[in-house]
């Protein structure tokens, strides 16, 4: 084995230094063409001006002489004028007359044009690969191969660690160093090289990548050097990194920072050494920063800082002291790195504008302030990350108050505040899960009671801190937008604690304390409403006055929910929504209408998860039940948010309070209907024939009821849910009372007769259908009008039916058989009903009323020839058939003296002669 690492070791030399002899040998051919191609060009120069100067001489040598050594002609022994000094060209002489010199005729000398002019050539996919993608592989190989050397040191034993670490030091010395004279090279050479393969940046940045993992493997792998060496030597190779890239350009310092923030990965330890990790990191992300600040590159200083984050994330649910130490030592060092090199206007940042918000700000803070509260929550609150959060939140609207250009970061501490403070309500507490120990207190211990007094003290630390500053900064900015973000962070954050804290301690049972603490937020948030009126009119006032008042509602409501039973906070919500959009009305700020949105989506989530509102407590009682107060107090509410919206826009806040307005009545019938059938089950998998009856008038009422409204409002949602309420009507009707209770072909009992379920479920609805059919006659297109007509034609016909059945049967239809008589009403009836039909389509007049009569008279023809004619015997058949014959003569008499009477002829005077 001795003797296989001596012959290997040759070769890893080798293995790397023929691709850094291939390399000069690359860069020497090329400086070798470049001094060729600019000889070519220059000869092609001259060749160019040789061929343009050429035709010009010849065309001085073949022009004639000039006018003043020509013979003076005749006209010239005529009198002349006298001449001026200065005699000026006539106007109308042409310039032809004029002498032309060789001067004048010439043009203008143009500047010779070169070959680098002429717009360069598209590069093949030979040069590409020869120019570009073999340097980056070059490149790439050499900084693997490096870390690989490395590596390779942990699985095999061939030479000792020192040694393997000595040879990886001298690569990446060579590396850098050959990277910086091939840079001095190119330059007294004058050899531009490609901007996306720089070979002095990719050898420099290999070099450097191998350094760090040499100097991180000494410590951390073989501890040849302790904590301090190691952060010395770190430090020192992060200097070297940010000097080269100031010299190299960008390509080096992403090079480096991604092969820095890899390092740790690549070479690992079974060992996980979170100190030695982050120490490491703080250097790395120290030096990204502060080059990304020298050169202001926005991108290296985001890429470090969302690396930086992301590396929180590996053991950050191990709670040993440990872990948690080197955790909370990232976090502090690297949002310090953030505040004092990246963050605009505040220490070595960058210069901030009056009243401008720096994105790369608020995200570098907002990053370490997502890594921190993801540090609680993994943690279980534990102490230790709670104070790393805390002070982080503290230091984030310190930095904001100091410096506008960090203010977007104040939202995003508020929100993972209040998300740190549910996370804790929603862990589920032993004191809530086990019961007391009853008789048995004195002999077994009692489980320990959750201890919430920390995050009582941290709520109202957190309300403290983001309440009083928003409402402080108001009036500091002349950006409207920047006094927005403060005061929606002061609304949120303590609504938010005060709702967590509500749920952990009291469950969502009544709590009076907790109310009394909601109408406190509200009374404060209504003062700091009237104090911003009272100020002159600044930027963004108006708008903070509508958040204010906003929050004032979402506090009432909150309070009203704490002072009440369960199933008051889907009331509450839902209250919030009208509140919302009167504030709108005086405010008109765009995010409120949203905030109507929201608050609608939120409550339509509540109804999903528990249609009941309340559970099994709904209540027996018909109608006045927590059905009526959990769907009629939201279904109004969102009826007058809707309208208030849309005085304004009718925009997708608005349609979505008109759509949660329909849907909210619609539940509210139906679930109300079904509650009496089923003696509140509204889980019952049966239905009956009162129950499809009932819902079928309710529905035909409600499309009635949507199509008066959609006259008036003109608003789409309207009109889609007066459409949708008679389809899903039509379905009921159809595969409900035609056919799944139907009694003609169910065994069902209807009841006495006349007022019966035939009334109810056929009957009724008959008329509604014919009154909405009579509503669309002037709103809705024929098709519709022709559905709603037919609907009421054949519920018509099917209570005729069915009361018939019920006179001659009794009331279970099923058990008399039906008689001739029985079967002649019938077809009377049906005949009856055509010619009342036809009489209501000729004095409206209505067509669809006039097909319905046909189609009924037809019905009947066919039942009395195909069924009276073979069923019906005796004086049965012949009145059946004089019957039809009579009432079918009348309809021809009605037809042709009503409907299309004859044309009277009158005869025109004839003139006398």
């Amino acid at each position: 084995m001795e003797a296989l690492g001596v012959l290997l070791i040759p070769l890893a030399i080798a293995y790397f230094v023929a691709p850094i002899a291939a390399f000069f040998m690359a860069l020497g051919n090329k400086k070798t063409i470049n001094e060729l191609f600019l000889r070519v060009a220059d000869l092609e120069r001259k060749l160019a001006l040789a061929a343009r100067t050429a035709p010009a001489t010849a065309a001085v040598q073949a022009a004639p002489p000039p006018v003043a050594d020509r013979p003076a002609p005749a006209e010239e022994s005529r009198p002349q004028a006298p001449v001026q000094a200065t005699p000026e060209p006539a106007a109308d002489i042409p310039r032809a007359a004029e002498p032309v010199t060789p001067a004048a005729a010439a043009p203008p000398p143009r500047p010779p044009e070169t070959p680098a002019a002429a717009a360069p050539p598209s590069e093949s996919f030979e040069q590409t690969i020869g120019t570009r993608w073999v340097v980056w592989v070059g490149g790439v190989a050499l900084a693997l191969g490096g870390i690989f050397l490395v590596s390779y040191a942990v699985d095999q034993g061939y030479v000792g660690p020192k040694v393997r670490l000595a040879l990886a030091a001298l690569l990446a010395a060579g590396l850098i160093a050959c990277g910086e004279w091939a840079r001095r090279n190119e330059k007294i050479a004058g050899f531009i090289g490609l901007p996306t393969a720089h070979v002095p940046s990719i050898l420099t940045a290999a070099g450097t990548m191998i350094a760090f993992a040499t100097v991180y493997a000494a410590y951390a792998l073989y501890e040849f050097i302790g904590p301090a060496a190691a952060f010395v030597l770190l430090g020192a190779v992060a200097i070297a990194t940010l000097a080269a890239a100031l010299l190299h350009g960008p390509a080096l310092a992403a090079l480096g920072l991604v092969g820095a923030e890899v390092v740790p990965i690549m070479v690992s330890s079974s060992e996980p050494n979170y100190g030695a990790l982050y120490i490491y990191l703080a250097v790395v992300t120290a030096a990204a920063l502060a080059l990304a600040r020298v050169r202001l590159w926005r991108w290296l200083a985001l890429t470090a800082v969302i690396a930086g984050a992301l590396w929180t994330l590996p053991g950050i649910d191990e709670t040993q002291l440990d872990s948690l130490m080197p955790h909370a030592f990232h976090l502090f060092a690297g949002f310090a790195l953030v505040a004092a090199l990246i963050v605009s206007g505040l220490l070595f940042g960058p210069d901030a504008g009056p009243g401008s918000i720096d994105s790369v700000s608020s995200i570098a803070l907002g990053a370490y302030l997502l890594a921190a509260g993801l540090f609680v929550i993994a943690t279980d609150h534990d102490r230790l990350a709670l104070a790393t959060f805390v002070i982080l939140a503290a230091a984030t609207v310190a930095i904001a108050w100091r410096t506008e250009a960090a203010v977007g970061a104040v939202p995003a501490a508020a929100v993972l505040a209040s998300l740190v403070m549910i996370a804790f309500a929603l862990e589920p507490q032993v004191n809530h899960l086990i019961a007391p120990s009853g008789p048995t207190a004195g002999a077994i211990e009692e489980p320990a009671n959750a201890d919430v007094t920390l995050h009582m003290v941290l709520g109202a630390a957190f309300a403290v801190l983001f309440g009083g500053t928003g409402f402080l900064a108001q009036g500091r900015s002349s950006r409207a937008l920047i006094p927005i973000l403060w005061a929606a962070s002061g609304v949120v954050a303590p609504i938010a604690v005060v709702a967590a804290l509500y749920y952990q301690v009291a469950g969502l049972e009544r709590s009076i304390p907790f109310a009394g603490l909601s109408l406190l937020l509200a009374a404060l948030f209504a003062v700091a409403v009237e104090t911003l009126g009272k100020r002159p009119p600044e930027a963004g006032g108006a708008s903070a006055q509508a958040i204010y008042a906003t929050g004032s509602i979402a506090a009432l409501a909150l309070a009203l929910t704490m002072s009440l039973d369960k199933g008051w906070l889907t009331i509450a919500l839902a209250l919030m929504a009208p509140g919302v959009a009167h504030v709108e009305r005086q405010r008109p700020l765009p995010a409120l209408r949203w905030l109507v949105a929201v608050i609608v989506g939120l409550v339509v989530l509540r109804i999903g998860w528990e249609p009941r509102i309340v559970g099994r407590d709904v209540g027996a009682a018909p109608i006045f039940n927590w059905l009526l107060y959990g769907y009629g107090v939201p279904a109004l509410s969102f009826w007058i948010a809707g309208h208030l919206l849309r005085k304004r826009v009718d925009d997708i806040p608005a349609r979505m309070a008109d759509s949660a307005a329909i849907l909210f009545t619609v539940l509210l019938v139906t679930l109300q209907i079904r509650h009496y059938v089923t003696s509140g089950n509204i889980y019952n998998m049966s239905s009956s024939m009162t129950e499809v009856a009932l819902q079928v008038c309710a529905g035909l009422a409600m499309a009635i009821g949507l199509e008066h409204v959609r006259r008036r409002t003109g608003s789409i949602v309207h009109n889609v849910g007066a459409i949708v309420v008679a389809a899903l009507t039509l379905c009921v009707i159809v595969f409900g009372l035609l056919i799944a209770v139907n009694p003609l072909l169910t065994p069902r009992m209807i009841g006495p007769p006349f007022i019966n379920l035939a009334l109810l479920g056929y009957g009724i609805p008959a008329v509604l259908a014919i009154a909405l059919a009579l509503i669309a006659r002037t709103t809705r297109p024929l098709p519709y009008r022709v559905v709603a007509a037919a609907t009421a034609v054949v519920l018509s016909l099917m209570y005729l039916t069915v009361q018939i059945a019920r006179l001659f049967q009794g009331s279970s239809l099923r058990e008399v058989p039906v008689s001739d008589a029985q079967q002649y009403a019938y077809s009377a009836a049906w005949l009856i009903f055509g010619v009342l039909l036809l009489v209501a389509g000729l004095l409206l007049p209505s067509k669809p009323a006039r097909i319905a009569s046909g189609a009924v008279i037809f019905l009947t023809v066919l039942k009395v020839f195909l069924f009276d004619m073979a069923g019906l015997t005796g004086i049965w058949r012949a009145l059946s058939f004089i019957g039809l014959g009579l009432v079918l003569m009348g309809i021809g008499y009605l037809y042709q003296r009503l409907l299309f009477p004859p044309n009277r002829v009158q005869s025109a005077p004839v003139a006398s002669p």
